[in-house]
């Protein structure tokens, strides 16, 4: 007796995907699923609107590759779970396209900050070996070779609301320090795609690379704030956010994602925002003052999903506040980020414990927040040598 119930189907651990593009293009890229975790791939394989014969034969043969590269990855994920995985040819691979994939997989999860150091990372890459480099070729000798490249190598930056003169200056040692920790992460994420046993930067001393600089973070004082409270910016919606931010020390992106639902009253009636870090995942309840609520838009109709800052992306966002920050007669290199230094700065310099302030910023090590303690010591000790030689 035959049984008649149908089986189920197993899901397939690779999907093909398409992300609408402006002007009417598809991008075609791969979900891929296993193991409780999911991973996305962009092949640079792109669907036209059909207008003409020829646009209907393209996208005919994008499909064709993208089925056929589906099943090449499906073999691969098989090969893995049973062993078979050949390494040493997935190191043939080559590794500038695999960081753009990487970017663009990034992109898809809107870690714009993220891609922008990606970019800048792979033009520096291309610069000192080439675009034709292997995994094969990532060894020590190469990481320690980037690393004594960037100390020569002059800033690339093309980001909106970067000045064009910064272009042909050398890069500065933060700079130096963000690429070489950019490029580790990138190999630690090769690691974790099973294309590299280990990441070699890990195998470099620490005199082999770039130092994190000591933090000179820029922040606001109280008179400056007042100073930009009373001038107008062109962009009010970035006023009214930043300056949100200079009073509850949310980061860009937490403030950008905000929605009015996020905003509740606590048992004892105080307002309190309850929200998922973007950078950490990890879910927050933040009391917030009145002086922060004085700063949040007029909510007239807005539903509690709405978006309370529907801010643009970080560049731009800068690029308005550099015209309001000068139009303020501050000479300061303000970034939106400079709100969270702010709060800090206020907190630490107004008594607050330093164990309380990290709580609030979410820090997760006590010594993130210890920096901005050290700046408050330091412009003390500059205030009292003021003092110095006053008698003479």
């Amino acid at each position: 007796m035959t049984n008649s119930r149908k089986q189920p189907k197993a899901k397939e651990p690779v999907k093909i995907r398409f992300k609408q593009l402006s002007g009417g293009s598809q991008s075609i890229y791969f979900d891929i699923y296993r193991n409780g975790k999911r991973l996305y791939e962009f092949p640079k394989l792109y669907l036209v609107p059909e207008r003409t014969p020829e646009d209907k034969e393209l996208n005919r043969r994008m499909l064709d590759k993208a089925v056929r590269i589906k099943a090449q990855r499906i073999d691969e994920l098989s090969s893995k779970e049973n062993g078979f995985v050949n390494m040493g040819l997935k190191q043939k691979a080559n590794f500038i396209r695999y960081l753009q994939a990487l970017t663009e997989r990034k992109e898809a999860e809107g870690k714009t900050a993220v891609c922008d150091t990606y970019r800048s990372l792979i033009k520096h890459l291309i610069l000192y070996k080439g675009d034709g480099l292997s995994f094969k070729s990532v060894t020590r000798e190469y990481c320690c070779g980037f690393s004594e490249y960037l100390l020569t190598a002059e800033n690339l930056s093309s980001r909106r609301g970067i000045p064009a003169s910064a272009k042909g200056c050398l890069l500065s040692k933060g700079s130096r320090y963000g690429y070489s920790r950019a490029l580790s992460i990138v190999l630690n994420c090769a690691v974790q795609d099973g294309i590299i046993p280990d990441n070699p930067m890990k195998k470099l001393t620490r005199f082999e690379r770039p130092k994190r600089p000591e933090s000179d973070r820029e922040y606001l004082g109280l008179e400056e704030i007042r100073a930009l409270v009373k001038t107008e910016c062109i962009k009010p919606l970035v006023k009214s956010a930043f300056l949100f931010s200079c009073f509850s020390g949310l980061r860009f992106s937490d403030v950008k994602a905000l929605r009015w639902d996020d905003i509740q009253t606590d048992h004892e009636g105080r307002k309190q925002i309850c929200f998922t870090q973007q950078k950490t995942k990890k879910k927050e309840y933040l009391q917030v003052s009145d002086e922060a609520l004085k700063f949040l838009p007029e909510r007239g109709t807005a539903m509690g999903e709405d978006i309370i800052y529907p801010l643009s992306s970080s560049g731009f966002t800068n690029q308005a506040l550099k015209s309001w920050v000068l139009a303020a007669g501050i000479k300061k290199r303000v970034t939106f980020h400079v709100a969270r230094h702010t709060n800090a700065t206020l907190l630490l310099s107004l008594g607050v414990p330093i164990e309380t302030v990290s709580k609030l910023l979410g820090h997760a090590d006590m010594k993130t927040t210890q920096i901005y303690a050290k700046v408050i010591d330091k412009n003390k000790r500059e205030a009292v040598s003021k003092l110095d030689g006053l008698t003479d």
